[in-house]
């Protein structure tokens, strides 16, 4: 009986020893298409400041969008998508440009949803005498909507003006998929 039962159990550990390695196997490979399905969304983001066109903002945001102003406000996306449109608008009558970029400290993801947080770092009016540049820390979360990602929550907040260059370079940058595989 003895023999048996360490039979069993050995039969049950190697199951769960396949299963565990195959698992993570899927995993890592879902986790890298996700991440490169995930930098198509913030290619379009990039591109609504560079242009200044408030539809790809539009675009990449679900109509259930969370948007939280650390320390200030939260509205929903017709208020959201409505500030950027008139923001747009104003700087292109101003000849103002706007252009952002995001690093990564943290990156999850599954088949629907998606966590991701780092430092934005936006530059307004760059190579004029008004330049000006903006840090802060954000955290996004993705949700899969028909098959798209969508950004459905979106916080970000400056902590009180704490947050530096220092602080941007030290996140990772967008394509170093190597930090956020599945290991």
């Amino acid at each position: 009986m003895k023999a048996l039962n360490t039979l069993i159990m050995l039969r049950t550990s190697l199951f769960v020893i396949l299963l565990f390695t195959l698992y993570t196997n899927h995993a890592d490979a879902q986790n890298l298409e996700n991440l490169k399905e995930i930098n198509q969304v913030w290619d379009k983001f990039y591109k609504a400041f560079e242009t200044q066109d408030y539809s790809l903002m539009a675009d990449i945001h679900s109509k259930k969008l969370i948007r939280i102003s650390g320390g200030r406000s939260i509205i929903d996306y017709d208020t959201y998508i409505s500030n950027y449109e008139a923001g747009f608008k104003r700087d292109i009558n101003n000849k103002d440009t706007s252009t952002i970029s995001l690093r990564f400290f943290e990156r999850i993801n599954n088949d629907s949803t998606a966590s991701e947080r780092g430092v934005y770092k936006l530059t307004r009016n760059k190579g004029k005498s008004n330049e000006k540049t903006y840090y802060g820390q954000f955290h996004v979360i993705f949700s899969k909507e028909n098959g798209v990602w969508k950004i459905t929550m979106d916080y970000d907040s400056s902590e009180f003006d704490t947050i530096g260059e220092g602080d941007y370079q030290k996140a990772h940058a967008i394509n170093d998929y190597e930090k956020f595989i599945k290991q």
